[in-house]
């Protein structure tokens, strides 16, 4: 008698989850390509919905009669909110990062793979600059539109001259550092237990949100260096000049943070 032809399955490539919204949509199925659209999309929104508000919105009809502004208040909502939309539309895709920071300190928690991080770094930051330049060409539309945003800095990150409240390079640091730290902490606690998956995209937006809040007198909030990158490109000298800053202490801020989630998380079950 013949023997039964065995069937056999073909392993799909494995990709790692990066989150458990991930692992429940099977991100296996997505390509690369899919993840980095997703990213890119999602750093778009992010820039788009916070700096435009900040540009276009957080003082109106002027910073000297501002009847309808939405303020600090709105522009930190703004933030949040696109953060909240973003992760619902695509963060079963890519894990919803939008963020070079984000992507750091997942990887340095065990939560994603190395392979991926400069596809993803890279897409965040075509998505950031992408996002500002619809905003340069929409001011472009109103006389001296943009050349008056140039010169505010383009809701740039800053410290010194640079800092909406005059402070200082270590002052800035520090709490670019810390509340990137504390938002990573909170992204990998929340993205951890199954019973939070519903509540997880609102959780992470409302953090930025209050880190917003907390900072926008400070540094302007960054804790992004992709949304960082994209509005100096467009500010001209001194956020340029600064930029540095608003690179190295989000991604110190996310690294230890990840490093720290990473070794809290490991269990020994002793005999």
């Amino acid at each position: 008698m013949g023997k039964k032809k065995q069937e056999t399955k073909s392993e799909p490539v494995r990709v790692a989850d990066s989150t458990v919204e991930q692992r429940q949509q099977d991100a296996r199925q997505w390509s690369s390509m899919a993840r980095y659209g997703a990213e890119a999309f999602g750093t778009f929104l992010l820039v788009l919905g916070g700096v435009g508000t900040a540009l276009f919105a957080a003082n109106f009809p002027s910073a000297d009669d501002n009847q309808a502004g939405v303020g600090f208040l709105g522009v930190a909502l703004a933030f949040g909110l696109t953060l909240v939309a973003g992760i619902a539309a695509v963060g079963h895709i890519s894990g919803g990062h939008f963020n070079p920071a984000v992507t750091l300190g997942l990887l340095m928690a065990g939560r994603t793979d190395a392979r991926h991080v400069p596809g993803y770094i890279l897409s965040q930051l075509v998505g950031g600059i992408l996002a500002t330049s619809v905003i340069a060409l929409v001011l472009s539309g109103r006389p001296d539109g943009f050349s008056t945003a140039q010169e505010a800095g383009f809701a740039s990150n800053g410290f010194g001259e640079g800092s909406p409240g005059g402070y200082g390079l270590a002052a800035v640091f520090v709490a670019e550092a810390v509340l990137t730290g504390i938002f990573i902490a909170v992204i990998l606690s929340v993205t951890a237990k199954k019973e939070y998956t519903t509540f997880a995209p609102i959780g992470i937006g409302l953090t930025l949100t209050l880190i917003h809040l907390i900072s926008i007198p400070i540094s302007n909030t960054s804790v992004n260096p992709a949304r960082s990158i994209a509005t100096a490109v467009y500010g001209g000298a001194l956020p340029v000049s600064q930029l540095w800053v608003f690179i190295v202490a989000p991604l110190a801020g996310a690294a230890v943070a990840g490093l720290v989630v990473r070794l809290l998380g490991r269990r020994v079950v002793g005999s």
